[in-house]
């Protein structure tokens, strides 16, 4: 009599020939992007202590009351396998002292995380993830090359249906004056609300908007909304981070409804949609926490970051085989080297929009491209530049560009528009 057969768990499961080869692709397409733009590969222990995500995440949030898996060692300590990245890689900011290196650390990460949670398509309770973090700076444009980098991403993938919802949830204390409000509202209402939300309201009230319950949908029409209540350096904030994503040409939705599931975020948040998924269409998403490293034990530092589901990329997009990825991705072992790092010389509330759009056009020819998002001054910026021996670079200044050529030590004026192709063309007259 023969044994029974041993499946994979609930949740779980296993890649197999072509998909391995699609997920290759994926990840070396991945890397060509994000190491081009300055960004270093990190990963984490695939468990860390409970309490890093009890105080990092949130102990409102569904992911710590719900769907932690959650163990203790021999020792009796409690440990939990990771359900997202951004705490761990703050953690890992905080223990090996980064806030003393350049400022913003960039970094990136494909990992698999574990959530239990209802399995089907799309969610399971083991799954991977492509992210981002760069963390150190609070200049609007981190927002905007975060966003724009995963929008790349994903247009390479083949993503199908894609969308950009985008919002902001303000600053700690903005965040904290309109949680009084809503709770104010939702308690006015307690009666229509389901038994759920009406448990959260003291807890985590914004989930009341992510609530598919229809007495909750009615009360939520009318509830007042946190893009109202912005304050004016909040309000300044987003809307610097609006004009970028419209000088890289990348069109979005504003949803004042959208929330995000982790209480560490502040300010502007994020998330891409695809039409092709269902019930279940987040393909990815992120936005700032500020407030999120200090929390750890670490000083006062701001934040980026996203996330994206390998398995719904891959469900959403085509899934290409390695030798599709092109030069960019066959040959993604070593970071690519920097070919153009544009650098501010002046005011950056006046230059931002014409370097970020300069950024974007020399990143849509391919070139390995990085700007300056620390606020250095212009010699801070040339040593940088110097640093990751970038090739060229264009100082953005107030009615003129000026391209350097970081290896012959010339430069010269040249119109913003020219610069790209001047790089690429490696033939310009210094």
């Amino acid at each position: 009599m023969s044994a029974a057969k041993i499946k994979a768990p609930r949740g779980t499961y296993d890649v197999l020939g072509e998909q391995a080869a699609g997920r290759a692709n994926l990840e070396a397409r991945a890397r060509a992007l994000l190491e081009g733009a300055g960004y270093e590969r990190i990963e984490t222990p695939t468990f860390e202590a409970t309490e890093l995500f009890a105080r990092g995440v949130g102990e409102s949030t569904d992911i710590v009351r719900k769907e932690m898996f959650t163990l203790q060692d021999q020792a009796g300590r409690s440990l939990t396998l990771r359900p997202e990245g951004t705490a761990p890689v703050c953690r890992a900011y905080v223990e090996h002292g980064m806030h003393k290196r350049r400022q913003p650390v960039k970094l990136w990460y494909l990992s698999s995380f574990f959530r239990h949670e209802r399995a089907q398509a799309g969610r399971y309770r083991q799954f991977w993830q492509v992210g981002a973090e760069a963390i150190g700076s609070e200049d609007p444009a981190v927002d905007a090359e975060s966003i724009a980098l995963l929008a790349a991403l994903l247009a390479e993938m083949g993503v199908r249906g894609l969308r950009l919802r985008l919002s902001s949830l303000g600053s700690l204390q903005s965040r904290q004056d309109y949680r009084e409000r809503l709770q104010a509202h939702l308690r006015a209402n307690q009666a229509s609300l389901s038994e759920e939300v009406r448990g959260r309201i003291e807890l985590n009230p914004l989930r009341a908007f992510d609530s598919d319950d229809a007495g909750t949908r009615g009360v939520m029409a009318s509830a007042p909304l946190l893009l109202e209540h912005l304050s004016a350096q909040d309000a300044e904030h987003f809307a610097h981070v609006r004009a970028l994503l419209d000088v890289a040409g990348i069109a979005y939705e504003l949803d004042p409804t959208l929330v995000r599931g982790l209480d560490y975020y502040t300010r502007t948040v994020f998330e891409f949609t695809s039409d092709a998924l269902g019930a279940q269409s987040g393909v990815g998403g992120g936005g700032r926490y500020d407030g999120l490293v200090e929390q750890l034990g670490g000083p006062s530092t701001p934040g980026m970051g996203w996330a994206a589901g390998i398995e719904r990329i891959m469900l959403a997009g085509e899934l290409a085989d390695p030798e599709s990825a092109g030069s960019r991705g066959a040959h993604a072992a070593a970071p690519a080297p920097v070919e153009l790092f544009v650098a501010l010389d002046g005011p950056r509330e006046q230059l931002a929009q014409t370097a970020f759009g300069l950024l974007s056009e020399a990143r849509s020819a391919g070139l390995a491209a990085q700007m300056d998002l620390g606020g250095r001054s212009l010699k801070g910026q040339l040593g940088h530049a110097d640093a990751l021996g970038a090739r060229y670079v264009a100082i953005v200044a107030d009615g003129h560009t000026l391209l350097k050529d970081m290896q012959g030590g010339g430069q010269e004026p040249i119109e913003a528009n020219a610069v790209v192709h001047a790089v690429l063309r490696g033939q310009h007259a210094l």
